[in-house]
């Protein structure tokens, strides 16, 4: 039977990738093209929407892993469209992306039932954007649901990982480049294509063996933070919610 700690460790990587993956999917490409905005406009006034109507540095203090620069042209590139609208927008894109990958799987219920109680008890504190995410509404249908409440899920782990970055002492492109995980939208990736998907200029440094090491602490201390996410699973629940992620996301 799992622990929570366990059950963090185990399901980090679904998460990040069937809760993150709608960002970059074809069902955000359609809203891009259909609303006349570019693709980090849609992200930032999307994701960070919640924040409400903000000055670009707010959104900077959330988007930690992103140079401030890119940040700012996102987010007041895209004022065209008001926050309210591009939340809207981005949770039917993530609901979308749901009912494709997820439509016709007959765990998607209990999936959505095990998740809603993870993430209705699990504190914000540190995490703003999972504070915002998680006063959106719920779309009925399980496979929408499901999705989204990784979104928020995803969304907590950020910003819990960020305060640990931080609490370390890495600059966010010291620690974006010292690390290789699974849990991004793109599945398994090293450090410099995620930095590069950040946009931080070229060339890129090699990582010191020091802050590779303080990399992994931090990787650990963000399991330690979402631990007692999961607690509020019961007996054999844990395992469960293991098992559903993984079938769902070998879909």
């Amino acid at each position: 039977m799992a622990d929570p700690r366990t059950t963090a460790v185990q399901v980090k990587a679904p998460i990040g990738q069937l809760g993150g993956g709608f960002m970059i999917s074809r069902e955000a490409k359609a809203v891009c093209e259909e609303h006349g905005l570019g693709a980090r406009e849609l992200y930032f006034r999307g994701r960070c929407g919640v924040l409400g109507e903000c000055d670009a540095d707010v959104v900077h203090s959330v988007a930690v892993f992103f140079p401030r620069e890119h940040v700012e042209e996102s987010w007041n590139n895209g004022r065209k469209l008001p926050v309210e609208r591009a939340v809207e927008l981005y949770a039917e894109v993530c609901r979308a992306w749901g009912r494709r990958k997820l439509g016709g799987y007959d765990g998607c219920a209990r999936l959505a039932e095990l998740l809603e109680r993870v993430v209705g008890a699990a504190s914000s504190v540190g995490a703003p954007l999972f504070a915002g995410w998680r006063a959106v509404p719920l779309p009925d249908d399980p496979p929408a649901r499901a999705v989204q409440l990784m979104h928020c899920l995803r969304e907590l782990r950020g910003g819990l990982h960020a305060n640990a970055v931080v609490a370390a002492g890495l600059h966010p492109l010291e620690a974006t480049l010292a690390t290789a995980h699974d849990a991004t939208p793109f599945g398994n990736a090293a450090g410099a294509q995620i930095a590069r998907f950040f946009t931080w200029p070229e060339p890129y440094p090699e990582p010191a063996p020091e802050v590779v090491a303080r990399r992994a602490e931090v990787e650990e201390r963000t399991d330690d933070l979402m631990a007692p996410v999961f607690s509020v699973l019961g007996d054999g629940e844990s395992d469960e919610l293991i098992e559903l992620l993984r079938f769902g996301h070998g879909r």
